[in-house]
This record gives C-alpha cells, structure tokens and sequence, in this order.
C-alpha cells in the first residue's frame, strides 16, 4: 500500500477502539467493571479493523468465520460491564435477580450468535453484515434473522438491564455513565448492518459516547477524591497512590495514637444561636483543626458534631506517632482556642477539650452496605474519648502510655501530673497528666 494513501475510516476506528481497551485495562485492570469494557472495546475493534476490508470480496478467507467469535466477546463483554455496574450499587428494596437472568440471556444470544457464525461464516458476512447497504433486500432472508435476532435481543436487553439499574437511583456518577452506555449501544450494535460509510460512522459516535460518560464519571469521581482527600493525610494518600486502595484498607493490628477533640460550651452555645450561625462555626472549627491534622499527617476518622476523631499511624504505621499527637493536640488547642474567641458572643463561651491515648487498635474497612465504613477498635480509642470528656476548656489529657512512648521528646515542665482517677470501661484508675501549652493561643 502507498504509504502515502490515506487510511481507510475502518481501520482508524479500529484503532480507536482498541486504545481505549487498552487504555482502560492499564488504568483499571483490577476492576472487574474496567476488564469487561476493555475486552468488549478490543473485541470490537478486532472485528471492525479485520471485518471491513471484507466487504465485496467475493471468497472469504478460512480465517474470516472467526471473527464471528469477536462480535461474540463484544457483546459478553458489553453485557458483562452492565452486570457488574449494577452489582456495585446498593439495591435497597428492590430485587436484582431479574435484571440480571436477562443480562445472562442477553450473553447467550451472543454465544449464539458466535456458534451460528463460525457454522455459517458466508451467511453472516453476505446476508447480515451491511444488509441495509442493498435496499435492504438482505432482511428478507432466514441468514439476515439467524444473525440479526441475537443481535436485537442483545441490545434489548442492554436497555432492560440499564433501565432497572436507573431504577435503584444510583448516584450521579452512575448515573451519567449508565445513560451514556445505553444511548452508545443501538449506535455499536445497529451499526452491524449499515453500510460501511454509515457504519463506520455510528460506531465512532457510539465510540465517542462511551468516552464523553467515562470522563464525566472520572471526572466527578476525581472531585470527590480530592475532596475526600483533605480528611486524609498526605502519607495516606500517598499509599493509596502507591499501593492502591485495597492496601490501605486491609484490616490490621497497629500500635497508634487516638486524638479526640471536643468543643466546650457547644450544647448550650447550639440552643442559643440559629442554625445558620451554628454551622458557620462547625465549618471553620473543622477547616482550622484539619489544617493542623493535615500538618501532622493524621488520619480524621470520624467529624462528629463538635467532636473529631483522629488517627495518627494508621492506615499507614508512624514511628513516632505518641509524640507527633502531643504537638498536633498543642496546634489543634491554640488555633481552635482562637477562633473560638471570635465566636463567643455574650455569655455563650466555646472552648476546646482534648484526649490522648496510644495503644494497640484494630484498624480496616467495614463493609456498611451501601459503603465502606473506616473503624478503629481498641481500649485506646474508648479512652482518648474518655479523657477527651474529662478535659476542661484548654486541657489535653494525655494517657501514660503515650507519655511512655514519648520518652525524651516531651518536656517534663509541660507536664502537669493528676490524680489517677475512675474511668468507665477500665477497672483500674488511670494515670494521666495534662500537656501545658507550648504554641501561644
């Protein structure tokens, strides 16, 4: 061929097709949603960039009857994108069985189709293949509907599944990507029987479909990791990036330290304020504590009211994670305790209370249904809530344990030693000392 030529349309929207394949299984292949689009992406374009040069040939080649088997794997494939979007997605009340048996028919049709094309190669290619290129002639004979009928019914239900995954009201991400499929499928599937100008045609605007809802759906999803990002640390993040999500949420048995922070005076300040005026202060109480646990690489577990759990070394273990808490608690302390000055009002006062404890604690995902929940479990945690509670505006009490781990780091006269006192859920009194400020308020 010159090389000079200009390319055939059919051969640039093979390509097309298999670059995406590509692109989304070196993106995504440990996502089973991810796989079954790049097979049925690549199969497609198997067939495409094989499948035209065909047309007006008068003998086909022996190789020719196997591409019957890649429109086969284009429409499991597609089918079995739709399968696994819809089992991500929380049903509720509904039942999803029958959705799926008629994805799963939809498949059979497919392998049908395959069957009857390896059997029948001639019929496929001269009777059903652009059939309506010849007057539609084609559509009056048995070899047109051999092919056509899986074809058909495969599309339907493409639809069908879709429609009853819209039904469950999934997100809006899911949303725009499960319209987006459903619209792209008669554009790949009718375009079997167009001829090639208008194929090729239908298929790039299937194609282009496709690709216009996975970007609006990346790019929505891509939002609110960065916008979920900024209750992480950076060194979870990193993880994530490195190691991937299933890493950083495996469960695991890790030595930490649990920082509780809690507003003083919040309840009688809520009843006295408007909501307006009560949520202004929630927004900045916890954008000035983030920034500081962002400082420290903490890990925000729970925003809770006025009250904020805090992780450091998990999911990702921290050496030095008892005295790094010590300087967090200290930033968290002077910087809520000034913006709390400029919210009281009146004789409605805010403060801040903080507790500190380290120990062994159980860390990882939970399924809760319709989403993961992050859990942290372990005496630590129940008694940094606890010291949390006992603290007076101004306080950080801190456990002995985390003192223990700090050795040297911490300067005794910023220690104030108190009595050992009773803690529900310890049966023995626990020690503890309250950290004096080191960072102007």
């Amino acid at each position: 061929m010159d090389p000079l030529s200009p390319v055939p349309p059919s051969t640039l929207l093979a390509i097309l097709a298999v670059g995406m394949a590509a692109a989304f299984w070196s993106a995504d292949r440990g996502s089973p949603t991810s796989r079954a689009l790049a097979i049925g992406l690549a199969a497609m374009g198997i067939s495409v960039g094989f499948g035209f040069p065909l047309n007006g040939r008068s003998e086909l080649p022996e190789w020719s009857r196997w591409l019957a088997l890649a429109d086969m794997l284009s429409i499991i494939g597609f089918l079995e994108w739709i399968v696994r979007v819809r089992q991500q997605v929380s049903v509720g009340q509904l039942d999803p069985r029958f959705g799926d048996r008629v994805l799963r028919v939809g498949q059979l049709a497919g392998v049908f189709y395959g069957i009857a094309g390896m059997l029948w190669p001639e019929q496929r290619v001269y009777e059903f293949l652009g059939a309506l290129g010849g007057g539609g002639e084609a559509t009056h004979r048995a070899g047109f509907w051999l092919f056509a009928a899986p074809v058909l019914f495969a599309i339907l239900s493409a639809a069908a599944g879709g429609a009853l995954f819209l039904r469950r009201r999934p997100d809006r991400p899911e949303q725009i990507r499960a319209i987006g499929y459903m619209i792209a499928t008669p554009f790949l599937g009718f375009a079997m029987v167009m001829p090639e100008g208008l194929a090729v045609i239908s298929m790039a605007v299937g194609l282009l479909l496709i690709l216009t809802a996975t970007m609006h759906y990346l790019v929505i999803q891509g939002q609110r990791g960065e916008f979920m990002a900024r209750f992480l640390s950076r060194r979870v993040a990193e993880l994530v990036r490195d190691r991937g999500l299933q890493h950083a949420m495996r469960e695991n048995n890790l030595e930490l330290t649990v920082v509780c922070v809690d507003l003083r005076g919040f309840t009688a300040y809520s009843q006295a304020q408007t909501s307006v005026q009560v949520v202004a202060v929630l927004r900045e109480y916890y954008q000035v504590a983030c920034e500081v646990v962002a400082r420290y690489d903490g890990t925000i577990k729970d925003l809770a009211g006025d009250g904020i759990l805090i992780l450091i070394g998990a999911p990702l273990p921290v050496e030095d994670h008892a005295a790094r808490s010590l300087e967090m608690a200290d930033g968290i302390r002077a910087a809520v305790s000034r913006a709390a000055q400029r919210w009281s009002e009146g004789g409605q006062r805010l403060g801040v209370g903080i507790g500190i404890a380290s120990g062994v604690v159980t860390v990882g995902a939970i399924d809760a249904g319709e989403r993961y929940e992050y859990t942290a479990v372990g005496p630590a945690v129940n008694l940094a809530s606890r010291l949390c509670e006992e603290a007076a505006d101004g306080e950080v009490l801190t456990a002995a344990r985390t003192l223990e781990l700090c050795g040297q780091a911490t300067q005794p006269q910023r220690l104030e030693p108190r009595p050992a006192m009773r803690v529900k859920g310890f049966p023995e009194p626990v020690v503890h000392h309250n950290l004096r400020c080191a960072v102007a308020a």
